[in-house]
């Protein structure tokens, strides 16, 4: 077969593939960020309790929030990296209400608890979302509540996985 005649079959090919998507949330979707987030209240330890995706099968991941000024943290901890659970520092800055820059990709702050247990965050682009909880475990109605959270925000609840 030439080239010629093989061109036309690849463009037919790839108009068949699945495209290119927002990642795990409906673009379509409105998406929110935590106008009443106090930063002050967000530092400290975090547990990953559920997540998305090969994240949610990497085993036990945290992140440790130690605020550097009043809109302004250094992070650390772990995530899932290639090969399993690895370490990270990165420094995060506060954008505006219930949003974090960090690592140049801007987080929401999708939900908090009033006392600050349990976390919703995710980007607006789709690519990343989790719950985070001040404990390895969440108490079942905070879950629930995160669940209906990443529904309202687009995210699909049933492919959450906990940690």
């Amino acid at each position: 077969m030439t080239l010629a005649r093989l061109f036309p079959l690849v463009l037919a090919l790839a108009a068949c593939a699945a495209p290119e998507g927002p990642g795990l949330r409906r673009a379509e979707a409105p998406i929110s960020s935590q106008m009443a987030f106090d930063p002050a209240r967000f530092g400290d330890v975090w547990h990953v309790a559920a997540a998305y995706g090969a994240e949610a099968g990497c085993g036990p991941l945290a992140e440790t929030w130690v605020p550097t000024g009043p809109q302004s943290y250094q992070v650390t901890g772990t995530l899932c990296g290639p090969r399993g659970a690895r370490a990270f520092a990165s420094a995060a800055n506060v954008t505006g209400p219930g949003r974090i820059t960090r690592n140049g990709e801007e987080l929401w702050v999708l939900w908090v608890d009033a006392d600050y247990r349990v976390a919703v965050i995710g980007t607006p682009s789709g690519r990343f979302a989790r719950v985070l909880s001040r404990t390895p475990t969440v108490r079942s109605d905070l879950m629930e509540a995160a669940r209906r959270v990443l529904e309202f925000n687009g995210y699909d609840p049933a492919a959450l996985r906990p940690v």
